[in-house]
């Protein structure tokens, strides 16, 4: 048995074993140093993580907001956003700008209150780091080394919003639950048709006994083809032409950076996630989440539409979302 020392007060030395002390998340990574050439031309002037998207309880907000909400309302107490070099400045611009503009043009409105206080939130609970060159996905996560330190942590997208199917209970949350619980790294995943995997980071592994869509990871592929799937992704109990792909929300413990470090210095211009990953499921515990929810990319084409129907449908503007849907399509409709 591992012990581990403690020290405490009047002198006396106590020791504990190792696995009585269980994984515990309280910071989150979010990536967000992306351009969005799909989102041109408003994303040469604009952070695409600060383009607004109604939340589901009414409120107009940045993307960013929206995802940070996501952590904080999952047991997440620190936040650092990885972005490009100069975009620190102009998140933390942005937010104060809405803040003043909240407690000043609307101080006589309730939700106004409420908003200005979730970003003054927002902006004491966060910190930045820039990722200096465009050198790939996992070298954008490298980036958070020195903020995470010895800690495990939840890793979001910067422009993946989340609709969870499981009421009371954040995609995220239920991440965190299933970690804190295994005491070891665990990726989200989603079913996902074969025409469509060649978009995401693919993996296959075994059920694990008394749980229900919690899988350990065997292989992953990143946007592999459908051969290549077919041939070394198959995964028992998954209906026909389904893979199991990332749903772009992690937590990993700190080991994650040390294959991301040797991946780095291979030398290589581009640095992607999904081979630090496939090293993480050789040597750990590293599960898969099969989630209760659905993921939208807003940096897609019609990506932002379809995140604010989803959102506007599970949340307190459904009536008048669904109102205006159903004028559109009559008007359309009528038009021909």
């Amino acid at each position: 048995m591992t012990l581990i020392y403690i020290i405490v007060q009047n002198n006396f030395l106590i020791l504990f074993p190792m696995e009585t002390l269980k994984m515990s998340i309280k910071k989150a990574v979010i990536t967000a140093a992306a351009r969005g050439e799909r989102l041109y031309p408003v994303s040469d002037t604009v952070q695409k993580s600060m383009l607004p998207i109604i939340d589901t309880d009414g409120i107009n907000k940045p993307i960013i907001q929206i995802i940070a909400e996501e952590a904080f309302s999952s047991g997440i107490e620190e936040i650092c956003i990885i972005c490009a070099p100069g975009d620190e400045t102009k998140y933390v611009d942005s937010f104060k700008s809405l803040h003043n503009s909240l407690t000043k043009a609307y101080r006589h409105k309730e939700w106004a209150h409420v908003q200005a206080a979730n970003i003054q939130n927002l902006l004491e609970r966060c910190s930045f780091k820039v990722q200096e060159q465009p050198h790939g996905y996992g070298h954008a996560v490298y980036q958070a080394k020195d903020f995470v330190k010895d800690d495990s942590f939840l890793l979001l997208l910067g422009d993946y919003l989340y609709v969870s199917h499981c009421i009371g209970k954040r995609c995220a949350k239920q991440l965190v639950e299933i970690a804190e619980k295994e005491d070891c790294s665990v990726s989200a995943v989603n079913p996902t048709i074969e025409h469509l995997i060649h978009r995401y980071g693919t993996l296959t592994g075994k059920t694990i006994a008394n749980y229900n869509g919690v899988y350990e990871i065997e292989k992953i592929l990143e946007k592999p083809s459908v051969s290549q799937a077919e041939l070394e992704l198959q995964t028992a109990g998954l209906r026909c032409g389904y893979y199991l792909c990332f749903f772009g929300m992690h937590i990993f413990k700190p080991v994650i950076f040390d294959y991301l470090q040797d991946a780095i210095g291979t030398g290589n211009d581009k640095v992607l996630l999904t081979p630090s990953q496939q090293t993480l499921a050789q040597n750990e515990k590293y599960l898969a989440l099969e989630m209760s929810g659905t993921r939208y990319d807003t940096s897609k084409r019609l990506g932002l539409l379809q995140a604010q129907i989803a959102l506007g449908m599970s949340g307190d503007i459904k009536s008048e979302m669904l109102s205006s849907i159903v004028q559109i399509l009559a008007e359309t409709e009528k038009s021909h």
